[in-house]
Parts: structure tokens; sequence; C-alpha cells
């Protein structure tokens, strides 16, 4: 009876007591995923990571590979710190609703962003093909798996909850290996662009969502820790240590995988080496920096979101985040400007970094101007 009993967590379904406002901490590990994100646009989309010189490689560009983890592994937390705990409520139609109309709004932008980022350098019919599913962008393609998610996800939060936790534990790995499978073995009757959205396509630079969906699936697990533990301090801490730890121990088997020569790994990682379709050493590096980089936003908490404020304001709204560094980079500098592979990369460097605070000013404008309203 004892061990019967001492296995019984594992049918537990999620207990998800509702928080009131935001978190604080989510906020800042959202504005760090795009802050990274954006230096490295600024980077490879005026001057091109085939210019960048090594030590801009490693340790600089480096570093931004724990983005889109990160970003992704985000946006399951607030999945679940936001709309998880209502899936069982009278006005969950009307929620539903909201993050549905949400995705048709983020795919609208996707859109539009595709031809701003497209329009210096591609033809019209190459852009007419990529708005139509024929290609795909590369810099706001994030966006694209961002806009589908919230189309379908929003119809199976209420079964994840429904869940027990052994079940809500292996689906993550189940759905990565089916996925790995499925891009390897599976022809999706030979089109392509379908293959690359569900599983990715190495021809194509996309994020799956089968592919990806364990990140997201992760992130909805953190998210019900995270509510569990967020009235606890002591709870809290023993979150905090288990999430560094299990960074570390991803890193820790990244550099295991080196096999005695880290440089060239980590000079792998940072060309995009098992990015797209993510491959097991990417994988151990970006999600191992991004788990690290959510242990110290949970540890500093609400301390370190207002030391860090310019970062946590870009995280609190992300598509307009998103809109502006993009329309930067691609529309102002690139097209405008011409500054396409017309600075060292010093100066795109530069570029990148100045625009993480400007999009901070950006968003806080439009917040002061909703106000005065």
């Amino acid at each position: 009876m004892q061990g019967k009993a001492g296995w019984a967590w594992l049918a537990e379904r999620p207990r998800l007591p509702a928080t009131e406002g935001r978190i604080d901490a989510i906020d800042l590990a959202r504005g760090i995923a795009i802050a990274l994100m954006i230096v490295s646009h600024a980077v490879s989309g005026l001057l091109g990571i085939r210019q960048v010189p090594d030590w801009g490689m490693v340790p600089i560009h480096l570093l931004t590979k724990f983005s889109s983890s990160l970003f992704i592994m985000v946006f399951g937390i607030a999945l679940a710190v936001a709309f998880l705990p209502k899936t069982d409520t009278p006005d969950w139609p009307r929620r539903r609703r909201r993050l549905l109309l949400r995705g048709v709004e983020v795919l609208f932008w996707y859109k539009v962003l595709t031809v701003v980022e497209m329009l210096p350098l591609y033809t019209p019919r190459d852009i007419l093909d990529t708005l139509l599913y024929q290609r795909f962008p590369i810099w706001v393609e994030i966006l694209g798996f961002y806009a589908i998610a919230l189309l379908w996800l929003p119809w199976v939060l209420p079964l994840w909850r429904r869940l027990p936790l052994a079940s809500r534990l292996l689906l993550p790995v189940a759905t990565a290996l089916l996925a790995g499978w499925l891009e390897r073995h599976a022809s999706f009757w030979g089109l392509e662009p379908l293959k690359a959205i569900l599983v990715e396509d190495a021809d194509h630079y996309t994020w799956g969502q089968l592919s990806r969906l364990p990140l997201v699936m992760l992130g909805l697990l953190i998210g019900e820790a995270l509510l569990r533990c967020h009235a606890s301090p002591a709870s809290m801490r023993r979150l905090v240590a288990g999430l560094a730890g299990f960074g570390v121990v991803m890193l820790l088997g990244f550099f295991g995988l080196a096999r005695g020569d880290p440089y060239a790994a980590l000079l792998a990682v940072a060309w995009n080496d098992g990015k797209h379709p993510p491959g097991l050493g990417f994988t151990l590096f970006s999600l191992g920096g991004a788990l690290v980089i959510l242990a110290f936003c949970l540890w500093g908490g609400r301390a370190a979101a207002r030391g860090l404020r310019p970062i946590g304001v870009i995280g609190g709204d992300a598509l307009q985040a998103f809109i502006f560094h993009i329309v930067a980079i691609f529309l102002v500098f690139r097209f405008l400007l011409e500054a396409w592979q017309a600075y060292p990369y010093p100066q795109v460097l530069g570029i990148g970094v100045a625009l993480v605070p400007a999009t901070a000013a950006w968003i806080a404008l439009l917040q002061r101007f909703r106000e005065w309203r």
C-alpha cells in the first residue's frame, strides 16, 4: 500500500492556483529572449553571418542561441500561468476566443513583416510565393510558428489539464521522438511546405509545430510548478535550483558531446548547425542556457525586473518589440538607408545593441499614448 501511495503523485492532475496580475520574472525572461534576438537579427540582417569575425561568432553570436528556446519555453509558461487555470471556468470560451484572435493578429503581422524583411533583396514573385507558403522568410519566421500555435493550442489546453502528471511528463519526450521520426522518414505527400510547418525541413528555415511543441509542453510544466510555488519562498527556491541544475546538466551534456574539441562544437552552434531541424547538440546548448536564464529571472524576481526595466518592458509587449526591430533593421536600415553590408561588424553589433533600449522606449511611448487616450 505504501508503494502504491508513493507513486500516486504521478496520477495527479494539475492543481493551479490563480495569480493576480503579471509575474515580472516571466516578462523579464521573455524580454531577455527578445533582446538576444534583436542583436542576432541586426547582425545577420545587416551584415550576414559569413562576414562575422571569429571573435564575434564565439562568444557574442553564440550567446544569442539561447533566445529561441527561451522564447518558445516562456510562451508555454505564459499559457500555463494566464490561461490554464481558467480552462474549467464558465468564461473559458471567451478566453479561448481571445487567444484565437491574438493568433489572427500575429498572423497578420507575420505576413506584413515578411514583406518588410524581403523587400530590399527579393523580387515581388519571391515575396508572393513566401506569403502563399511556397517558401519561408528567415528573421520573422518565429512569428509564423507563434501565430499557428495560437490557432490550435487553445483547443487542447483543457485536454492537457485533464492528463495525469505521468502523461504530461512523457508527452514532451514522445512528441520530440515522433517529430524527429516524421522529419526523417515521412514524405508528407510531397508537400515540402507542409512538412516544414509541422516538423521542419532542411531546405526551409521554419519552426515546426511538432518539432518545437516539446518546448511549449516544458513551459506548461514549468508554469504549473511556478503557480504552485509562487506563494512559497522555500518552494520557489527549490524550483529555481532545479531549473538551474537541469540547465547546467544539459550544458555539460553538450560539452560531453564535443569529444575534446569544445571550441569547434561552440562554433558549430554559432553557425546554427542543428538549429533547423533541431539537432541534439544545438538543443542541449540552447535549452540548457535558456533554463539557466529562466532560473536567474525567477531567482531575481521583482528586484531583477526593476533593475533591468527596459528588458522587462520589451518582454511585456513581445509583438510590438518584434514589429519595431524588424521595421528598424529591414525597412529603415537595409531598404531606406541601403545599409546592407555597409558597415563593419563592430558598428553593426553596436546598432543591434542600441536597438534594444530603442525598442523599450518605443513600447513605453505606446503605453503612454494608450494611457492618454
